[in-house]
């Protein structure tokens, strides 16, 4: 193996970094400003469902086709939900385009399929959006949650 190469098994996990090998989400340092505002996100948006009387089941579950933000049970329905997180400027929702939806209806179905044996067994099946805004200090300006978004 040449110098400075990732081991193959590292791939997709760690990245060279000014200290040496850190690990990584799809590639991306978990010290990435990206990845505390989507974690900020994902916190904000679980708490709102817990106040409209929702279950959190699973948060960031990872399938073979990517992360789901959110698992949730509302009454009979099981809720996947997608987060999109902006800091002060631009629409969540300009990221939340027609193949993101399609990759979250596979991320659903690996689920159902290989999750856990224990997963809550409901009549219903529904993918919520949330988008959450931020202002330059973390704090909440603006919270919308789409039911059946799509």
């Amino acid at each position: 193996m040449a110098s400075g190469t990732v081991p193959r098994a590292f791939r997709d996990d760690r990245v060279w970094g000014r200290h040496g090998w850190r690990r990584s989400i799809n590639g991306v340092p978990k010290t990435d400003p990206r990845h505390h505002l989507g974690r900020l996100g994902e916190r904000l948006a679980a708490e709102h469902l817990e106040r409209r009387g929702c279950s959190i089941v699973a948060r960031n579950h990872r399938t073979r086709h990517g992360e789901i933000d959110l698992i949730a049970v509302d009454g009979d329905a099981l809720v996947f939900v997608e987060v999109k997180t902006r800091r002060g400027r631009g629409e969540p929702w300009d990221a939340l385009h027609d193949a993101k939806r399609v990759q979250v209806r596979r991320m659903a179905m690996a689920y159902l399929a290989d999750g856990p044996a224990d997963r809550p067994r409901t009549s219903l099946l529904r993918f919520d959006a949330i988008g959450v805004v931020v202002d330059a200090r973390g704090r909440l300006t603006r919270l919308d949650h789409l039911e059946g978004a799509f």
